[in-house]
């Protein structure tokens, strides 16, 4: 049985975590987000923020771990597997900082390709800012854009995913991957 590979992407604030976590307490396979554990690691380091002091380290550890994921996917056994972010999410990113970022990024993007992408649009009305989360909600619209763009840019066609209750959500996702 292959794998449908399923991202689920979007600005902070968009309630993109909740969303995932309500679908593996349904019993769907899903990958979790890693970048707050790259963040997280690097501040045990001493470095506040990564992502603003090295964006090609950071950038590296996230793409890095993410075809990590990507590949581990191929064992899932499920029919269906949620990631929460993907690989293009590396380089929509960069463009939205205007860094430069090795050719091999792209490369990773285009050679290893999801099955759907569903990008969820910043919801002013949930966002919160924190340690990890320091982007103003301007900046989370902008980062919306970055990346349906970037994943329009690799030849995905990014679902837009309709604010609502998580149920509705979820809803609109399945619907838009025939189950």
């Amino acid at each position: 049985m292959k794998t449908k590979r399923i991202v689920i992407t979007g600005g902070p604030g968009s309630g993109k975590t909740a969303l995932i976590n309500y679908l593996e307490k349904e019993g769907y396979a899903v990958m979790h987000e890693i970048s707050r554990n790259v963040i997280l690691e690097a501040q045990k380091e001493g470095i506040e923020q990564l992502f603003l002091e090295n964006p090609i380290l950071f950038s590296e550890k996230l793409l890095e771990g993410r075809l990590k994921q990507f590949h581990e996917g191929k064992d899932s056994g499920s029919a269906i597997l949620f990631y929460d972010r993907g690989m293009p999410d590396v380089t929509a990113y960069m463009n939205f900082v205007n860094s430069p970022y090795p050719e091999n990024f792209s490369k990773t993007c285009l050679d290893n390709r999801y099955d759907e992408i569903f990008v969820l649009p910043p919801w002013e009305a949930i966002y919160e800012q924190d340690n990890e989360r320091y982007e103003s909600f301007g900046q989370a619209e902008k980062i919306f854009n970055f990346l349906k763009n970037g994943y329009e840019n690799y030849g995905y066609k990014a679902h837009e995913v309709p604010v609502g209750t998580i149920e509705e959500r979820v809803d609109f996702i399945l619907k838009n991957i025939g189950f």
